[in-house]
């Protein structure tokens, strides 16, 4: 069952990276994330707004600036979001490959 709300922790946890670096990017790009507050203020952010986060991650560490990233997500975000799920794929394939691997040299023939 998918979460209906995440705090910053757990979208830090999500990209690897630490809460001050994701509030940076929350506030960074308003346009594109949009979170909600609950009743202690702290920020909450839904699966769409992670989606957003995980593409602004993907194309922070592909070397683009946040003006480069801004650009990116206005004018081709579809093609973005393509990458990652791409890029996921074979993530998991890689991850299948492995142990599989480690299943066989396991095994003496």
């Amino acid at each position: 069952m998918r979460k209906i709300l995440y705090t910053i922790g757990e979208v830090a946890d999500i990209l690897g990276e630490n809460v001050s670096l994701v509030r940076f990017w929350s506030d960074t790009f308003p346009k594109f994330i949009r979170p909600v507050r609950n009743a202690k203020g702290n920020r909450m952010f839904s699966d769409e707004d992670v989606a957003t986060f995980r593409q602004i991650h993907y194309l922070v560490r592909t070397g683009l600036t946040l003006e480069g990233v801004a650009k990116r997500l206005r004018d081709d975000r579809a093609s973005v979001e393509t990458e990652l799920k791409v890029l996921d794929s074979l993530k998991s394939i890689r991850d299948q490959l492995v142990e599989v691997r480690s299943s066989m040299s396991g095994k003496r023939h």
